[in-house]
């Protein structure tokens, strides 16, 4: 006997559309660089879903080859914004944005 659970596209679409949601509202309206990267990483791996999602759905491997090339473009992403904000932190003292606006002058 194969039982076979099959959750519908719409699901993932709208999960995805929550997280996609919840990182777009951290980056608008948070103040902490740390939270904002995470909320960028929240919004890549929203994407990455819809993207499994709809291969799976599809059949077609594309989706998922595009998503380890999101994946390793966040992973670079990571790397240096952190490389970045520990140097900020070690100078300033602190990571928020208002304070990152003295790099203007």
């Amino acid at each position: 006997m194969q039982t076979s659970l099959q959750i519908p596209v719409n699901l993932y679409i709208l999960l995805s559309a929550v997280l996609f949601s919840i990182g777009v509202f951290g980056v608008l309206l948070r103040r902490n660089a740390i939270i904002i990267f995470m909320c960028v990483e929240l919004m890549l791996n929203a994407v990455n879903l819809l993207l499994v999602a709809f291969s799976t759905y599809l059949g077609d491997a594309d989706g998922q080859v595009f998503v380890f090339f999101i994946m390793a473009v966040a992973a670079a992403e990571v790397a240096v914004g952190l490389a970045i904000l520990a140097m900020i932190y070690r100078n300033t003292g602190s990571v928020d944005i208002e304070v990152l606006n003295k790099l203007k002058n």
